[in-house]
């Protein structure tokens, strides 16, 4: 998060506002993901343009012939595999293929959805701005929460919530939804 003296924007908008085609797509994107604004599609996509500058940088300089960037080049892939976005054979030119849409998986919004933990989208995002989802044993209240590998399969209803209960009216029947 950084000082919180210093604000600072987390995401670059686009250089043209009135481009139809990728106005359609962000919209597309923020049904599809049940994101609050386009703002949140923007995050990720200055996310992956990180990721693919250094990725670049990092091909360059090994055509040119530097060592010493084995480190920094596994580094970016440990962390990239570490959050799944990444296969686990994934080198330096799969970084490239990366899409919004794999970081838009690994939000907890999506994540908590898609294992059923809640009817729709929006009734996850709800869930977690309300305190009732947990990841490791720790509340978590922010959707766009990027869930690593390893914990995808401890995200559960927080214990102090009304959610824990079996009875509750608003919890969703525990099947995972596939997308298909």
């Amino acid at each position: 998060m950084g000082y919180p003296g210093k604000c600072r924007k987390s995401y670059d908008t686009p250089r043209h506002p009135w481009e139809a085609d990728r106005i359609a797509k962000e919209v597309g994107l923020v049904k599809n993901y049940g994101l609050r604004n386009k703002r949140e599609v923007w995050k990720a996509q200055s996310l992956i343009r990180k990721y693919r500058r250094v990725s670049r940088q990092l091909l360059a300089a090994t055509t040119r012939g530097k060592t010493g960037l084995d480190a920094q080049a596994t580094d970016v892939m440990e962390h990239l595999k570490n959050y799944g976005v990444l296969k686990e054979d994934g080198d330096l030119d799969s970084v490239l293929s990366i899409k919004v849409e794999d970081f838009l998986e690994r939000r907890l919004q999506t994540q908590v959805y898609r294992q059923g933990l809640a009817k729709t989208l929006r009734q996850a995002r709800q869930f977690i701005v309300h305190g009732h989802i947990q990841i490791t044993g720790r509340r978590v209240t922010i959707p766009g929460y990027y869930v690593k590998r390893g914990e995808e399969m401890t995200i559960d209803y927080y214990p102090g919530s009304p959610m824990a209960q079996e009875a509750h009216p608003e919890r969703a029947t525990r099947i995972p939804k596939v997308e298909g």
